[in-house]
């Protein structure tokens, strides 16, 4: 017997983030990225298991600054070019081991798609403002490595 995804609770820790990007790469391909090819723009090469489907867990591996960070999470909800949003958990220089949820809304538009990212469920402000500062950096160098590599 399945039992039904459940949705962290997220009401001790209620510190979150949303950031906004204008991306050229269109909402199929960005979609595509989040929900299967983080090893085309942020999982380090080899550690990426991730199958594109509500309640299944994924893992991978970022190296930053000589540090290997492990990432782990589980996808609750998937709407194909439109939807990702997953749990997303990392060690103490992350999330502090608080099982957080990233959210990742793709609306096109005439200049390619927007895309606004929330994530919430931090334990404190350093930790929202840490990830708020990477978020950022991280989208555009998502957009520049999808362009570049033009997956399908």
């Amino acid at each position: 017997m399945n039992t039904p995804i459940t949705t962290p609770d997220l009401s001790t820790r209620p510190f979150s983030l949303a950031v906004e990007q204008t991306m050229k790469a269109p909402a199929r391909v960005l979609y595509r990225a989040w929900s299967e090819q983080f090893d085309l723009w942020f999982a380090a090469p080899g550690t990426l298991h991730m199958e594109p489907a509500v309640d299944s867990v994924f893992f991978f591996e970022t190296q930053h600054e000589g540090q290997r960070r492990p990432h782990y999470g589980r996808f609750l909800q998937l709407e194909q070019d439109r939807l990702v949003e997953m749990t997303w958990l990392t060690g103490p220089a992350g999330t502090k081991g608080a099982e957080t949820v990233v959210t990742v809304e793709l609306t096109p538009d005439d200049k390619g798609t927007n895309l606004r990212l929330t994530h919430a469920g931090f334990y404190d402000a350093a930790s929202r403002d840490q990830h708020e500062q990477a978020w950022k950096q991280i989208l555009v160098q998502l957009d520049q490595r999808l362009l570049a590599g033009s997956p399908a």
